[in-house]
């Protein structure tokens, strides 16, 4: 029995991943779904301070106080970013890394800095709505996502704290000892900025390249090929 930890994206929720739980969990396995502070369930206790760091020790504190070890730890989008952070404070407690349609941090980056220029724009403009200190939820239609589920998703994702993007993360470089490292690509998204990440990647035999034929939110696209993507690494 394998320990899963899935990560959302900026304005989801743990909700997001639901049926990739339901299919995980048919197979025996242990999941946690957290949601970040500010987000889904826990959107109630959005603030402008919430950060990037806010959201590291948010998925620092399931592994602490479920007890958690020999973890499957994986991240969509911006949570590629935050199980990065993650797994920088506990390689140890980490069996492997997949990160799902995400950038792969450096250290002293920011996630602004990753966005495309023209979705900069488009989401700053959003700031005026918030007192300047969130940005909308980018819409499922942006992300190539499945017509039957852009109500839901619209329904459900929140604004997010634009400080998260402009927060430095801060790597010692101890999260790249997780030797299972595992990248899925969702090939279905035409104006994706991630394919140059995957691309790079495919090079590395330190990782593991995989793809995936939906839009950019794989989870509802393609639950099963996300799946099968995190037993492969059991």
């Amino acid at each position: 029995m394998a320990t899963f930890v899935l990560v959302h994206g900026p304005s989801m929720g743990g909700w997001i991943f639901a049926r990739v739980a339901r299919l995980l969990r048919a197979e025996g396995h242990d999941v946690f779904a957290p949601t970040l502070t500010g987000c889904g369930e826990r959107s109630h206790l959005a603030r402008g301070e919430i950060n990037f760091g806010t959201h590291v020790e948010d998925v620092l504190n399931v592994l602490r106080w479920e007890d958690l070890h020999d973890v499957v730890l994986c991240g969509h989008a911006y949570g590629g970013a935050v199980v990065t952070g993650v797994a920088d404070h506990m390689p140890g407690r980490v069996r492997s890394l997949v990160y799902l349609d995400s950038f792969i941090p450096k250290d002293g980056d920011t996630l602004w800095q990753h966005v495309p220029e023209f979705a900069r724009s488009m989401l700053l403009a959003t700031t005026a709505g918030h007192g300047g200190l969130r940005i909308d939820a980018v819409p499922g239609e942006f992300f190539n996502l499945n017509a039957a589920d852009h109500d839901m998703f619209s329904g459900r994702c929140v604004p997010m704290p634009l400080a998260c993007f402009l927060d430095p993360v801060r790597l010692t470089g101890a999260w790249q000892t997780v030797l299972g490292r595992h990248y899925l690509h969702a090939t279905g998204w035409p104006t994706s900025p991630f394919l140059a990440v995957a691309e790079t990647l495919k090079a590395d035999p330190g990782w593991k390249v995989h793809s995936s034929p939906g839009g950019h939110i794989v989870m509802l696209d393609e639950p099963e090929t996300v799946a099968k993507v995190l037993l492969s690494t059991t």
